[in-house]
C-alpha cells in the first residue's frame, strides 16, 4: 500500500529530485539526504519504511552507511550505484543491502523494486502465521517481530536474510533451489543471477552457525540449492 516513508540518500540534487518525483506520484511519503552523516540522522530520527541509498557520498560511503544501519534497523536498503562490477554487487549485498540497482537506471523500474519490497514486507506483517515463534535446538525465530535468537543472543538480520531463513526454516528438509529462494524471496525471476541469494546465505551462516564453513542449520546440496536440517 503507498503512504509508507522513503528515505532517498544521494548527493547528487538533480537524481534526488527525479527520484522524489517518481516515488510521490505513488504517494509515498519521502524524505531526503546529501551525504553520510544526513542519512544516518535521518534514518534514526524517521524510521523509514525503505532506504534508497547511493554508494558514492562526500563523507561516508554507502557501504559504510548501511553497515551502521543494519547495527539498529533491518529496514530494506536499496543501493543505488555507478559501479556495475560484481564485486561491487557482492559487496553491497554483504553489508546488508537487499537490492542494488545500477545507474543510469529506469525511474520506473526503480519504482516497482521498490513496490515489490514494501509489498514483500507487508505481506509478512500480515502473514497468518506471523504470530509462530519457530524453535530448533540452539536457535530461535520469531516471524511476528523479525528477530532471531542464537543460544542466549538476539541476533538482528536484515529483511531478506530473515525471509531467507523463515522460509527455509517453516519447511525443513525440504531443498529449495537457488533460483525458487531468489524468486519467492525477491518476488521476481532470477534470470540466472543466483550470486545474490548465495551472498546472503553466507552472511546468514555468519550469525547463526557456530562453524559457518560447516553450517548445521543451513546446509549446501551442491549444484542444486539449499535446505534448513534438523536432523
Amino acid at each position: 500500500m503507498a503512504g509508507e516513508l522513503i528515505l532517498v540518500v544521494d548527493d547528487e540534487m538533480e537524481i534526488r529530485d527525479l527520484v522524489y518525483r517518481y516515488l510521490a506520484r505513488e504517494n509515498y511519503r519521502v524524505v531526503t539526504a546529501d551525504c553520510g552523516v544526513a542519512a544516518l540522522h535521518m534514518a534514526f530520527k524517521h524510521q523509514p519504511d525503505l532506504i534508497i541509498l547511493d554508494i558514492l557520498l562526500p563523507d561516508y560511503d554507502g557501504i559504510e552507511v548501511c553497515y551502521q544501519l543494519r547495527t539498529r534497523t533491518s529496514v530494506p536498503v536499496l543501493f543505488l550505484s555507478c559501479k556495475d562490477a560484481d564485486e561491487d554487487k557482492i559487496l553491497g549485498l554483504g553489508v546488508g543491502g537487499d537490492d542494488y540497482i545500477t545507474k543510469p537506471f529506469s525511474p520506473g523500474e526503480l519504482v516497482a523494486r521498490v513496490k515489490a519490497h514494501l509489498r514483500r514486507a507487508n505481506l509478512s506483517e500480515m502473514d497468518e502465521d506471523s504470530s509462530q515463534v519457530l524453535r530448533f535446538p540452539g536457535l530461535e525465530i520469531d516471524l511476528a517481530s523479525y528477530t532471531v535468537r542464537v543460544g542466549d543472543e538476539n541476533i538482528t538480520l536484515p529483511a531478506k536474510e530473515f525471509e531467507i531463513l523463515s522460509l527455509l526454516a517453516k519447511t525443513p528438509n525440504r531443498l529449495f533451489r537457488t533460483e525458487q529462494l531468489y524468486n519467492q524471496v525477491w518476488k521476481e525471476h532470477s534470470i540466472g543471477d543466483t550470486r545474490t541469494v548465495m551472498v546472503h546465505i553466507s552472511n546468514l551462516r555468519k550469525k547463526i552457525e557456530k562453524d559457518p564453513a560447516n553450517p548445521s542449520y543451513i546446509l549446501t546440496v551442491r549444484g542444486i540449492g539449499y535446505k534448513f536440517n534438523t536432523n
